[in-house]
């Protein structure tokens, strides 16, 4: 890792990991929340929030304050068998999720692996001056630790939240968005989100749409050593990030579409995370829009484009009360209150319009 004194003396391409851990911006921490009451505008919140101590009394990070042993005997206690899905990296990429050289493929191999031999085996490779990346992305709780959730859990239900749990010793995942709201509990071993607003998202430099590291687009910086002459919009983003230091037992309140960049920092990290949506489900994802503008209207004449920019303006981006005030209601049709028979309605259309 270089020293302050190198990177003053480089072409000021590169910042040491120091530099981005002390990035000016704090996320704003708040005490007092408990699993069975968090606060309402916490939950609708448009800010990334630090939730002290929220799960600390949770019986599996009360084992990982013990041992990493005491943490896994816990975890297995509640595991039945089936595969869970594993990322496994040689010791060369020092925790970093991300693309081959050549971005043919990623840095690490995709599996499907028995739980408790692959907790084993972190604990195997804990002393190793540089371990194999190992890590178990995103699983959701209840079909693999079945029975966890009974005394470690977020009073949440009324969301209809998504469960699930990640793993793995130390590594890094790439700065990235998500739909859903979420609230992320480190409950074994630290955690640091670096986290930006979404109108960053050219300065992160964002990578291919559906080719990426868990399906979701990445942004291609890479934070402990980014490349300022390939990357110089980075530094606004920089100016404008927040970052959450996690203990084990806090939580953050990750808002729709923040990108997030985060860190294990420990030899063994477990995290449970809730995303949920505030939108019914037959809202389809956003991204479908932005795949079928692909195929429709980027590759337009410009004026063309600027005419549907117009149009998307009136219709999604500026539409209020008055857009279609002056068409009867019994006209509106699509331009209507949308509920789950109308979208299904809608779904149909754009399944015979795109089979055509």
């Amino acid at each position: 890792m270089p020293n302050t004194q190198n990177i003053a003396g480089s072409v000021d391409r590169m910042v040491s990991v120091e530099s981005i851990a002390n990035i000016e911006g704090k996320v704003r921490e708040i005490s007092g929340c408990t699993p069975s009451n968090i606060p309402q505008e916490v939950l609708t919140s448009t800010q990334p929030l630090i939730l002290k101590g929220l799960v600390s009394q949770w019986p599996i990070v009360q084992s990982g304050q013990q041992s990493n042993a005491q943490a896994v005997e816990y975890i297995q206690q509640f595991y039945q068998g089936l595969p869970v899905p594993v990322s496994i990296g040689a010791p060369g990429i020092e925790g970093r999720i991300f693309y081959n050289e050549d971005f043919t493929g990623f840095n690490y191999a995709a599996k499907k692996v028995h739980l408790g031999s692959f907790l084993n085996e972190i604990l195997a490779v804990a002393e190793q001056p540089k371990p194999p990346t190992l890590y178990v992305s995103s699983s959701v709780i209840d079909s693999f630790l079945p029975g966890m959730r009974g005394a470690n859990d977020l009073a949440l239900n009324e969301l209809n939240p998504r469960v699930s749990i990640w793993i793995g010793n130390k590594n890094r995942i790439a700065a990235h968005y998500d739909l859903p709201n979420n609230i992320a509990c480190s409950v074994v071993g630290r955690r640091r989100f670096t986290l930006f607003p979404p109108e960053q998202l050219q300065n992160l430099y964002p990578g291919p749409l559906t080719f990426a590291p868990g399906g979701q687009s990445i942004s291609l910086v890479d934070f402990y050593s980014p490349d300022f002459e390939k990357f110089p919009r980075f530094r606004n983003a920089l100016a404008s990030a927040q970052v959450a230091e996690l203990e084990p037992g806090d939580a953050v309140f990750i808002p729709s579409m923040w990108w997030h960049h985060v860190e294990s920092l420990d030899k063994l990290n477990v995290l449970i995370n809730y995303w949920w949506r505030e939108t019914p489900a037959f809202m389809g994802p956003p991204i479908n829009v932005l795949h079928h503008a692909l195929l429709t209207l980027r590759d337009l004449p410009p004026e063309q484009r600027q005419a549907w920019k117009n149009i998307f303006n009136h219709y999604i981006f500026d539409a209020d009360e008055s857009t279609n005030a002056h068409i009867p209601e019994q006209a509106l049709g699509f331009l209507g209150e949308l509920d789950d028979t109308a979208a299904r309605k809608l779904r149909a259309l754009l399944l015979a319009q795109l089979n055509r």
